[in-house]
């Protein structure tokens, strides 16, 4: 075989074990493990040290892989910097970030200075060689992981200014680690190469810095022509990915051509350059909400393959011999990170009670951090792999281990708001309405005729004479608080639905779906513009006007289908039951022996619509839609209750 087709074969190969590792990963988060470990792992089993899928030769032809990786994780930091959702927080933010910035890489670097008779290829290094490690090193303990963060923020939905702060200085820190990065990789490459500081050595670096900025301008404007373009989504996310790679491509051909052509060596950073043009196009231009949306849209193939990667690369012997050395590294970076944290907060005024739990939410590392230490693996290939394992190393510990204590701090300072444990079916399918008006009353007594249990909730006093004396259970609803609900049995129904105003109906749901966890929420909108807000808590939203023109819509298109839905057709009915027998768990939907004149077209599982087949299999709370005649459904729900 040609040399192409070797790199074709080891492209091809490199893909299927990626597409494993995604597997991997998926089997992590299940485990309530971070997803990336899943990825190390799987990379480091199909690696050179155990399985030998990916031996060592193989890696080198991979190295794009690194790069187009690299670019985007830079345009993602980038873009996490969006200044208007800093300011309310910006004391707390700045002093946070200062103390962190001051302390992690100081006493990072003085630690790992003093180690170096203890990490192998250290050992030989002169005392200068052993500054420059130590600079890189330092650096990199500073970085942190945005998406982990935010991660966790959105899974509690957490709300306050000890999340303000936190999210804030992460993505802050993100972006300055990596401009401190970059003048220490200046630094040890000076001092790696001899080269004397002087007056023109800084001149030099100052150059670099500002002809990044410059190039980082225009990286950002044509990310923005990019996004401007009437093209496929798809195709959009490849050209952002292919000019994060030109970038490195860039810098390589520069420092290549002025070491041999200029009398000193030009050394452009392609991660600050990335990220100047993705905080440009975040903060300048119209295009923020669609680049986050291409920068989503890659993540989790672009981490797949760098993490799966990494993992393939680490050297595990090196690992077995300095694995002291990374969990010393380990501790100091909490250490610097508690002091630099409690610090800042004290400097800005914060509470004690906040500070002293800040620094727990920094622990994680991610993205960032192995791009950086996978480029002083590219820019210093002597000596540099080793390097990258040990700080590798330290990046997934702190990924274990930070996520849980992210958590533990929110909860603790009582700014979380997660989902509230969903009540146990009790065989009775009940209903809450909120709302006086004719709507809610036709709708009370639809579902009273398909055996729901019906409370209509009533806010207004007024109306109760009016409505007491028909066949509708009317609760009065004295307090809008969890009190209030719990009086009239909240906790117990499968379902609300909110006929009052946006902001009545949004506090309704909030507390429902705090307090009590119920899954089925609808809400009649308003006003389109609050949405996103209904959205964001699962809620199933109906705006009176798109709903009209869908249903004639369907009408048109499908009348019969549409008639079924809506209960014209008496010889039809359709209706979600939960799987509550446990002798159905396990069993294949063919073997249920069901009356002929009824199907079951989907089933949800976790929260998850799955098209269902005679093959699929039931489990145990799986929420199964099924169609057929009034009596043959009841049959089948007889079938399906324990």
């Amino acid at each position: 075989m040609n040399f192409s087709t070797d790199i074709l074969v080891v492209v091809a190969g490199f893909a299927i074990v990626a597409l494993a590792s995604r597997q991997i990963g998926d089997f992590f988060t299940r485990a309530h493990l971070p997803l990336i470990s899943g990825f190390l792992l799987a990379g480091i089993f199909v690696g050179p040290f155990v399985l030998n899928l990916v031996p060592v030769e193989s890696i080198a032809p991979l190295h794009f892989v690194d790069e187009v990786a690299l670019g985007y994780i830079a345009f993602a930091a980038g873009s996490e910097l969006y200044i208007s959702e800093l300011r309310g927080r910006f004391k707390s933010i700045g002093w946070v970030t200062l103390g962190n910035t001051l302390v992690v890489p100081s006493i990072g670097s003085l630690v790992l200075f003093l180690l170096a008779d203890f990490i192998p290829f250290m050992q030989a290094m002169s005392v200068g060689e052993r500054t420059a490690v130590a600079l890189l090193g330092g650096a990199i303990l500073l970085a942190r992981s945005p998406s982990s963060v935010i991660a966790i923020v959105n899974e509690l939905r957490a709300k306050g200014p000890f999340t303000q702060t936190i999210v804030g200085v992460t993505m802050l820190i993100d972006v300055i680690v990596i401009i401190v990065f970059t003048v220490n990789l200046e630094i040890a490459d000076a001092i790696m190469t001899h080269l004397h500081f002087n007056v023109g050595f800084m001149i030099l670096l100052l150059f670099e810095l500002l002809l990044s900025l410059a190039i980082g301008l225009l990286v950002g404007k044509i990310l923005q022509f990019i996004l401007s373009g009437h093209i496929q989504r798809h195709l959009k996310s490849g050209l952002i990915l292919l000019l994060g790679y030109g970038v490195f491509v860039l810098s390589t051909a520069v420092r290549t051509y002025s070491h041999e052509s200029l009398p000193f060596e030009v050394l452009l950073e392609p991660l600050l350059i990335c990220m100047i043009g993705s905080f440009y196009i975040t903060n300048f231009t119209g295009y923020r909400v669609e680049a986050a949306k291409r920068l989503h849209d890659m993540s989790l193939p672009t981490y797949v393959a760098f993490f799966t990667l990494t993992g393939i690369a680490l050297e595990l012997d090196v690992l077995a011999e300095a694995w002291l050395i990374a969990l010393a590294l380990f501790a100091v970076r909490l250490v610097g990170i508690f002091v630099g944290s409690l610090g800042g907060g004290i400097l800005a005024g914060d509470s004690m009670r906040r500070s002293r739990f800040t620094w727990m939410a920094f622990v994680t590392q991610a993205g960032v951090g192995l791009g950086l230490a996978k480029e002083v693996a590219v820019e210093f290939p002597g000596w540099g792999e080793d390097f990258a394992t040990i700080v590798i190393s330290v990046i997934v510990l702190s990924q274990i281990i930070g996520p849980p204590f992210i958590k533990w701090a929110i909860n603790r300072v009582g700014e979380a708001h997660p989902r509230g444990e969903t009540a146990v079916f009790d065989g009775v399918r009940d209903a809450l309405i909120f709302g006086v008006d004719d709507q809610a009353l036709a709708l009370t007594r639809q579902l009273q005729n398909h055996n729901w249990q019906v409370k209509l909730a009533c806010l207004d006093e007024s109306y109760l004479p009016q409505l007491s004396n028909g066949d509708i259970t009317v609760c009065p609803l004295l307090q809008m608080d969890r009190a209030g609900l719990e009086q009239i049995g909240a906790g117990q129904v499968d379902a609300i639905v909110t006929l009052l105003s946006d902001e009545e109906n949004y506090q309704l749901c909030e507390m429902f779906y705090e307090h009590f966890g119920t899954e089925t929420m609808v809400v009649r909108l308003n006003e389109r513009r609050n949405f996103d807000r209904f959205y964001e808590l699962g809620a199933l939203i109906v705006e009176p006007g798109t709903a009209l023109v869908s249903l004639l819509d369907h009408f048109v298109r499908s009348p019969s289908t549409a008639s079924m839905i809506l209960g014209i057709d008496p010889a039809q009915d359709m209706i979600d039951i939960e799987v509550c027998d446990p002798a159905l768990d396990g069993l294949y939907i063919r073997d249920l022996r069901l009356p002929l004149d009824t199907l079951i077209l989907s089933l949800n599982r976790d929260g998850h619509t799955i098209v269902s087949h005679g093959y699929t299999r039931l489990k145990l709370h799986d929420r199964v839609t099924v169609v057929g005649s009034p009596t043959s459904l009841e049959e089948v729900v007889l079938k399906f209750e324990a």
